[in-house]
């Protein structure tokens, strides 16, 4: 690692934040990994009827820091329609993780709001609420099953500052249609499904920013202004020069793009639920396996496939709020594709031939899209799985961390 690339990674650790999540995974990698051990979630057998054909999916996760954008858009102009966002950015990050092992219907979701209620009052929660409802039913209406399983509202003041939302999606599916990515091996094709622009089941542009690394998108963009008007926002922990420590208001424009800095923070994580709903149904065969760049960004894939080598040499468009955090930060290269999707965010790994198809499916729902890279035989002589990164003449390499 150079020293430019320690200093990077010192950064994001200085803020309580770990791209690589190696603390997690040298815990949770030793425990039972279900009866497809190499999927993108867990999956257990069926405990809930005992049919040994099913299997059940209980899966977490949640909007991360990203609430805090909504937050401060709320205080700045008192709108609080930025929470439906919010709650998008919660579901997508469930949904998509469960689209990644083929599971399009019968997703029963529960969302959990933790709040400071003096600052995050009723009508800030009831955005949230809707804007939940309002999401499972968009998706309902494209063929994706979505369904609200109720939640919990804590006000939990003495916790929080801000407000904290997450979800729990649980699934019941035939194990038989299970998408299980420890079938990615060499000799396959890369497509990537763009994370900017504006799909045809989209109202706006979207930045492709996403609900990971906003920690840092938010402090590297984001002026001195907002530490001093809502310390509440701050690990106080942090030493303070590693927060806020950008050069711009949200109300800035975003430079090489039609959005606002705050319009592109807070741009809602886009799920691809329609289009790979399409895919399964008439391309599963193909699909060796799927993966959602989300905790770990572009080096994502390396948890996936056995002794395989991930090329990915042509990359999408990279958006402008990637490159603005990067100009702002002098944030490395190996950090910027360690911790954001960089363009892609959601990557299928499919026979040759079957790309076209894939690409033309994604395109017709308005998203760009593209071979990104491929599989090869690892080269390791341990037979680890490594990623090689080639972009605008820079050659990255990595590897699991242990």
């Amino acid at each position: 690692m150079s020293n430019s690339q320690r200093i990077s990674s010192d950064r994001y650790a200085q803020r309580g934040v770990s791209s690589s999540k190696s603390e997690v995974h040298a815990v949770v990698d030793k425990l039972d990994r279900g009866i497809f051990p190499g999927a993108f979630c867990k999956i257990g057998a069926d405990q809930l009827t005992g049919n040994p054909d099913k299997c059940n999916i209980i899966h977490s996760d949640g909007s991360g820091t990203k609430s805090t954008l909504a937050y401060l858009h709320y205080r700045e102009t008192g709108d609080p329609r930025g929470f439906r966002k919010t709650a998008q950015d919660s579901l997508v990050m469930n949904i998509d993780d469960l689209l990644c092992i083929g599971a399009i219907d019968g997703i029963l979701i529960s969302s959990t709001v933790n709040r400071n209620a003096r600052a995050v009052p009723g009508e800030a929660l009831a955005e949230l609420i809707s804007g939940t409802e309002d999401f499972l039913s968009l998706m309902r209406s494209y063929g994706v099953g979505t369904h609200s399983g109720g939640g919990e509202t804590a006000d939990v003041g003495d916790l929080t500052g801000t407000v904290t939302v997450d979800s729990c999606a649980v699934v019941v599916m035939d194990r038989k249609q299970v998408v299980d990515n420890a079938k990615i091996k060499p000799g396959l094709a890369i497509v990537g499904l763009a994370s900017a622009g504006q799909a045809t089941y989209e109202t706006f542009e979207n930045s492709g920013i996403g609900s990971n690394g906003l920690t840092s998108a938010r402090h590297d963009l984001l002026s001195p202004y907002y530490l001093e008007k809502y310390p509440e926002t701050c690990d106080p922990s942090t030493d303070p020069s590693f927060l806020y420590c950008g050069p711009y208001k949200m109300e800035d424009p975003l430079p090489s793009s039609s959005m606002s800095v705050g319009q592109a923070l807070m741009s809602p994580t886009r799920t691809y639920a329609p289009i790979v709903k399409q895919l399964l149904e008439e391309d599963r065969n193909a699909i060796h396996g799927m993966v959602h760049c989300s905790g770990g960004g572009q080096t994502k894939c390396l948890r996936f496939g056995t002794s395989v080598h991930i090329i990915k040499d042509n990359f999408l468009p990279i958006p402008p709020i990637f490159t603005a955090i990067q100009k702002a930060s002098g944030t490395s290269d190996e950090e910027m594709f360690r911790v954001y999707n960089m363009g892609h965010r959601m990557e299928i790994y499919c026979e040759p031939e079957a790309a076209a198809r894939i690409i033309a499916k994604s395109k017709a729902f308005g998203i760009p899209a593209q071979i990104v890279g491929r599989t090869e035989a690892t080269s390791k002589q341990d037979g680890k799985n490594h990623l090689t990164i080639k972009h605008n003449g820079i050659s990255l390499e990595y590897i699991i961390e242990d």
